[in-house]
Parts: C-alpha cells; sequence; structure tokens
C-alpha cells in the first residue's frame, strides 16, 4: 500500500467543499443587469464604471431603519481588519448609504487609507477620549467618496489608554460619544441625514481602546485570515466578547465573519473555511476576500481599493460583503 507524499496546504484542484466561499469572479457572472454574460472581464469594467460614475448608488441597497455600529476587532494582526474596515466603508458608500469611520488604532492606517489627515494636532479620537471633545467636532468626510465621513487618529492615541486608567466609566467614553453625534439614531429621530453606518477600527490588541469600542458597538465584524494562525487568538477575542455582554454591553452580538486573504487554489483556505463556516454558520460572510496587490497597493496613493481599482477581485469582493451586510439588516 502506497503512501501519501503529499503536504498540508498544497495547492489540489480535488472536488472543493459542500460549502465554498463565492470569489469575484463567481460576483461578475451573477450580475443580474448586465446583459453581455460572455465574461466576467467584461462585467468587472462595468462595475468600474459604475463605481467611477456614482451608478452603484441607484442599485436599490437598503437603508437601515437606525443607525448600525459595527465595531471590526481582532487581536491578530495582518488579518485584514483595517483594509476590511475601510473598503467595506467605501462599498456601503458607494452603494448609497451613510458611512463614519472611527479610526481607533494610534497607527492611523485607515485614516490613510482614506486620505484624511491624521498628523499630530489635527482634532481626533484621542481628543474625544481623552477631552471629551464632542465627535461631531472632529468629523472629517472623504474627498474620494461621497457619503462617507472619518474619525481620524493620530499618533496621540498611543498614550490614551494611560491617561483613561484614572478617568470615571473610562470603557465608556466612546460609547457616549456616538450616542451624542446628532446624525446617530433611527429615522424618527434624526431623519434621512443620519448615518447609515459607524464602523469603528479597533487596534490589534484587547486593551482599553478596543474595550471601548465593544461597549460602543451593537455589532462585532471579524476579519479571518484564511490561514490557521489565525484562528488561535479567536478564542481569547470571543471569551472577551462574552465578558463584554456580561458586565458592560450585554447587546453585542458577534454578527458579521469575512474570510480574508482567501486563496481558492489551496486544501489549507477550504479547510479554515469549513471550520470556521461550521462553528459560526450564517455569520460567515458568503463572500471571501482573495488575495490581492491592488488591495495592498491602494494605501500607498491615499484610496481604498473601491476607487483605486474598482475592477480588481479584491474590489469586486469588498463591494459584495458590503452589499450583504446591508440586505442582512441588524440583528435581532
Amino acid at each position: 500500500m502506497g503512501v501519501s507524499r503529499e503536504t498540508p496546504g498544497a495547492v489540489s484542484r480535488e472536488t472543493r467543499p459542500a460549502w465554498q466561499p463565492r470569489t469575484a469572479a463567481d460576483v461578475a457572472a451573477q450580475d443580474n443587469e448586465f446583459q453581455d454574460q460572455t465574461t466576467p472581464l467584461a462585467q468587472a469594467a462595468q462595475h468600474s464604471v459604475l463605481a467611477r460614475t456614482g451608478g452603484l448608488r441607484r442599485q436599490g441597497v437598503p437603508r437601515p431603519d437606525a443607525t448600525r455600529v459595527l465595531v471590526v476587532a481582532n487581536q491578530k494582526g495582518g488579518v485584514g481588519k483595517t483594509t476590511s474596515t475601510v473598503n467595506v466603508a467605501a462599498g456601503l458608500a458607494q452603494l448609497g448609504q451613510r458611512v463614519l469611520v472611527i479610526d481607533l488604532d494610534p497607527q492611523g492606517n485607515a485614516s490613510t487609507a482614506l486620505g484624511v489627515d491624521h498628523h499630530r494636532g489635527v482634532p481626533s479620537t484621542y481628543d474625544v477620549l481623552v477631552d471629551g471633545r464632542p465627535l461631531v467636532e472632529v468629523v472629517t468626510e472623504c474627498a474620494d467618496l461621497p457619503g462617507l465621513w472619518v474619525v481620524p487618529a493620530t499618533i496621540d492615541l498611543a498614550g490614551a489608554e494611560i491617561e483613561l486608567v484614572s478617568v470615571v466609566a473610562r470603557e465608556q467614553r466612546l460609547s457616549r460619544a456616538i450616542s451624542a453625534h446628532p446624525l446617530v439614531g433611527s429615522a424618527a429621530e434624526v431623519g434621512d441625514d443620519r448615518f447609515d453606518y459607524v464602523l469603528v477600527d479597533c487596534p490589534p490588541s484587547l486593551g482599553l481602546l478596543t474595550l471601548n469600542a465593544l461597549v460602543a458597538g451593537r455589532e462585532m465584524f471579524i476579519p479571518i485570515q484564511a490561514e490557521y494562525y489565525a484562528l488561535e487568538g479567536l478564542g481569547q477575542l470571543l471569551e472577551t466578547v462574552e465578558m463584554v455582554r456580561q458586565h458592560l454591553n450585554p447587546n453585542l452580538v458577534v454578527s458579521t465573519i469575512l474570510l480574508t486573504m482567501y486563496d481558492a487554489r489551496t486544501r489549507l483556505a477550504a479547510g479554515v473555511a469549513e471550520e470556521v463556516r461550521g462553528h459560526f454558520g450564517d455569520q460567515v460572510l458568503k463572500t471571501a476576500v482573495p488575495r490581492s496587490v491592488r488591495v495592498s497597493e491602494a494605501p500607498s496613493y491615499g484610496q481604498t481599493v473601491m476607487t483605486y481599482d474598482p475592477a480588481s477581485a479584491g474590489a469586486l469582493s469588498y463591494l459584495e460583503a458590503a452589499r450583504e451586510i446591508a440586505t442582512r439588516g441588524a440583528p435581532a
């Protein structure tokens, strides 16, 4: 009897598992509004035109009845957390939603990707958390994407955790700031000018900044890299979520899981996808984001991939992920 020499994670062309995340080609191929079904490339080109001309706003993604606050967190670095935050936010804005991104990471990478100034001295999340400055005074509109606003982070935020230690109700500072914003609330309270989504980009740690976000949010959005290392710290993250639910924010739920850096050619990615899907079920988005050079290049130009290269596989995937989040609606 022969012994298999195939190594784990090797490229395989065997039958895929029953559940398979959708790729950018799958997304392009299912566009019913596009009449030429001969090539996904042509459909990707059509998406590029729609994105650049604002045509995606006419595709009828419903606005939520009240502002949805999503906390994007994962204590493991390099899983695509900030990349997912800015590109999903951009995708939602392209689909006609009004979106606010709060950069809570001292590195300020989300601010960089959205083309917002975030040098020291710029009004930022530090002023909101430490000095109690109203959130409305530090919001900046994104120049490239109508309907998208940003609260930038500066390097000052690195010292915020130490400065907040002695502050009363220190873990509720962000929650109160968001609730006090005049454009956060229900349609009946605020009207059509309300923010539909608030996405909070957390640092890659489970410190006081991330705790502020978990207390402020109603939903948790976890990007997971399609590799086994990315699963190792997930248990600790879920334990923290449960602790927050028990003591600080009983309404917090894990509503969205997004697989990032997905390579459909490998058994490893398929195995991780199956394991995540088996544990989280329908919380996992059907669309997975592939590895993409264009996604990595975009921040160096101060852009998201949605504006840098709307026809790329990464842009198509993030747009579909945004569409899924919008059509699913808020958890009950």
